[in-house]
C-alpha cells in the first residue's frame, strides 16, 4: 500500500479573486505570481463579471494558472519555437516534459490530473488508454501497468512500487505512461457528452480522432442581465508544446474571450469544433 507522506504544496492567496487558494506541484512557490494568472492579466468583457466558482473547486484553480511574461512565445517540447506563434494570447507556465508526449488531449488530462493531485485526491487520478483499459494512479503506485503485445493489452503488477503518492516526479511519471497510450480518441469517449448551457470551466471540446483535438475551458464569464456567458479556451497540440490560452480572431473585439453560440461553429485558430463536441470529466 502507498503512504501519504506530508510534502510542502504550493498555496497562494490571489488577491485578485475571492477565496481562492492555488495549489500548482510542478513549479516552485516562489516563482508563482499572484499579478501573473489568467484572472489578473485578463479583463472580463463590458458588461460582463466573472461567473462565481465554489472555493477549492477546479473551476478556481484554471482560473489561477500561472502564465509566463506577456509576450512570451510559444515553445516545444525540444525547446525549438512553434512555427504558428500567432494563435496564442498567453503562455501557460507549466512545463511540456521533454519528449513529444503531451500533445492535446494530454495537455487536457494533465491540468485535470494536477488539480487532483494537488487536493490530494489520488484515489480519482485514472485515464483510460485507447484500448479501452483503466490505469490509475493507486494502482500504477502500487505496480499496476498495462502490458501491451501486439494488438493485445493486459493488467500486471510488474512496475516498481513508490513508497510516496505525494512524489510529483512520480506522478509525471504515471502522466507520461498515460500520455503514451491515450489520446483524444479515448478521452473523448471517456468524457461525457453536456449541453453548451451547463458549460463550466474545466470542461472539454474534443473531437476524437487520428488526429482528433482538445481544448480546455480554463475560465467563464456572465453578464447578468442578459445571461450570456463567455468563455477562455487553451490548448497544447502537435508537436508537444506549451499550453496557452488562445486568441478569438473570428471575434476579435471579445478575444481571448469567446461567446457560447456565437457562430455556427466554435472556430478557434487552429481546430474548428461543432458546438455539440462539449464534454466533461
Amino acid at each position: 500500500m502507498y503512504q501519504q507522506n506530508e510534502q510542502k504544496t504550493i498555496v497562494v492567496q490571489d488577491s485578485n479573486c475571492t477565496d481562492c487558494k492555488y495549489q500548482y506541484a510542478w513549479m516552485d512557490s516562489a516563482n508563482y505570481n499572484p499579478q501573473s494568472t489568467i484572472c489578473s492579466r485578463f479583463d472580463f468583457p463590458e458588461g460582463f463579471s466573472g461567473v462565481k466558482n465554489e472555493p477549492g473547486s477546479f473551476a478556481e484553480w484554471l482560473r489561477g494558472l500561472p502564465l509566463l511574461p506577456e509576450g512570451s512565445q510559444v515553445k516545444l517540447f525540444n525547446g525549438e519555437l512553434k512555427s504558428n506563434q500567432g494563435a496564442q494570447a498567453a503562455v501557460i507556465n507549466m512545463d511540456v516534459g521533454n519528449t513529444d508526449l503531451q500533445q492535446c488531449a494530454d495537455a487536457v488530462m494533465r491540468l485535470r490530473a494536477e488539480y487532483l493531485f494537488a487536493t490530494k485526491q489520488f484515489q480519482k487520478i485514472a485515464f483510460n488508454y485507447t484500448s479501452g483499459d483503466r490505469l490509475d494512479y493507486v494502482g500504477w503506485i502500487n505496480g499496476k501497468r498495462i502490458a501491451v503485445s501486439g494488438n493485445k493489452t493486459s493488467v500486471v503488477f510488474s512496475g516498481k512500487k513508490s513508497p510516496n503518492i505525494s512524489d510529483h516526479k512520480v506522478f509525471r511519471a504515471y502522466m507520461n505512461d498515460i500520455f503514451n497510450y491515450a489520446g483524444t480518441l479515448s478521452l473523448s469517449k471517456e468524457l461525457k457528452s453536456i449541453s453548451c448551457d451547463s458549460m463550466q470551466a474545466g470542461d472539454v471540446f474534443i473531437h476524437g480522432g487520428s488526429p482528433g483535438h482538445a481544448v480546455m475551458i480554463v475560465d467563464m464569464a456572465v453578464n447578468e442581465k442578459t445571461g450570456e456567458k463567455m468563455f477562455m479556451i487553451a490548448q497544447s497540440y502537435m508537436p508537444a508544446q506549451q499550453m496557452h490560452v488562445l486568441r478569438n480572431d473570428y471575434e476579435k473585439r471579445w478575444s481571448p474571450w469567446y461567446k457560447i453560440g456565437s457562430g455556427k461553429y466554435l472556430e478557434s485558430p487552429e481546430y474548428v469544433f461543432d458546438w455539440s463536441e462539449l464534454k466533461r470529466f
